[in-house]
């Protein structure tokens, strides 16, 4: 995330419908600092943005949050320092800013996969992602002690909707000319989300 923000780009901030401009050392500043402090003239934010800053940017951010990651704290990691001296503290992208500065690792959900499958037999693992991930990695490495930092478990009930037979289901349905749950947009607002996909998916 510092390596993203502290070069020399311009970035936009969008916020309860506000679009900011933070100039590049602005950004650097504050992903080294702490939150963000909306409006605040010294920080570096113009209002309001003009077409041409708007053009420049390279990425435009929301302020927003996961509810299940934004649950994961310093307190924890020190907890789990604390009580399994030498273990990994492993997170996923989505937790607060202090607690991945405190983290041995960030990443996706296929990195911390990964991470834990290659780890030594042994090896301790405190996890800042959804309890049902941490819960199958657990089963999946029983040489390792993987658990989640957070002790006070809480599911991510929208990812926990995402299952083989609802899957299936909404395939077949398709197939039968009966497509359920289909979420519908005006023509342009479908136009500029597809290109918003399409120019993270070339990234990746």
């Amino acid at each position: 995330m510092k390596r993203l923000l502290s070069g020399a780009v311009s970035v936009v901030l969008l916020l309860a419908g506000t679009l900011l401009a933070l100039s590049p050392g602005t950004v650097a500043a504050q992903s080294q600092g702490g939150p963000w402090k909306v409006g605040v003239p010294s920080q570096g934010y113009q209002l309001p943005l003009t077409p041409a800053q708007l053009y420049r940017a390279r990425f435009i951010l929301w302020k927003g949050y996961c509810p299940t990651h934004d649950r994961f704290s310093v307190e924890q990691v020190l907890e789990a320092k604390a009580r399994f001296p030498g273990i990994n503290i492993l997170v996923h992208p989505e937790v607060r800013h202090e607690v991945a500065e405190m983290a041995d690792y960030v990443g996706s959900t296929e990195f911390i996969a990964k991470t834990i499958a290659a780890a030594p037999t042994g090896s301790q693992w405190a996890v800042a992602t959804e309890i049902n991930l941490v819960s199958r990695l657990a089963k999946e490495n029983p040489d390792k002690l993987v658990f989640c930092l957070d002790p006070v478990v809480c599911p991510c009930s929208t990812m926990y909707r995402i299952h083989p037979a609802y899957l299936l289901w909404a395939l077949d349905s398709i197939a039968e000319g009966n497509p359920v749950n289909v979420v519908k947009v005006e023509p342009e607002i479908a136009h500029w989300a597809k290109v918003a996909l399409d120019r993270m998916l070339a990234i990746v």
